[in-house]
């Protein structure tokens, strides 16, 4: 064994810094998780890291962009997104999803079930972006006003 060769190694939470963040889209605050091309034990890794960012926001203001392109899953991840997505609903506002042909369809259909929040999909992140900063004043995932209560 060479002593003079040192191995990097990036620390664990090096690809949930890359894969989590805030940045800002027309004076908005947008929460990125970029799920793209991801193995299933990194969806289930950063999903499991994202409450950390939301719970730490107002309850009622995040919106979230997460993008799922060539994502592969198993029955971790899903349950890590299921759970997460329930966790959290209190802090979100608004959530859109791309990128989810990897996703199977039933699963998604069983995810807003599971969490009772809309999950609106959209064919680019450009598109989500759009009606994630359009009337952000609508509840998560709504897109519509609410109706007064009869």
């Amino acid at each position: 064994m060479n002593k003079n060769r040192v191995e990097k190694t990036e620390p664990k939470d090096s690809i949930v810094g890359e894969r989590i963040r805030f940045f800002q889209h027309e004076g908005k605050q947008i929460l990125l998780v970029d799920l793209s091309n991801c193995l299933a034990a990194e969806v289930e890794e950063i999903t499991r890291r994202v409450p950390d960012y939301v719970t730490a926001q107002a309850r009622n203001s995040v919106l979230i962009l997460t993008d799922f392109a060539g994502t592969s899953f198993d029955k971790d991840s899903l349950l890590a997104m299921k759970e997460t997505a329930v966790f959290d609903k209190p802090f979100v506002r608004k959530s859109a999803l791309v990128g989810i042909q990897s996703l199977p369809r039933e699963f998604l259909e069983e995810m807003k079930s599971f969490s009772r929040r809309e999950l609106p999909v959209f064919s680019s992140r450009e598109e989500a972006l759009r009606w994630l900063v359009e009337d952000s004043t609508s509840p998560s995932g709504a897109g519509k006003p609410l109706r007064p209560k009869e």
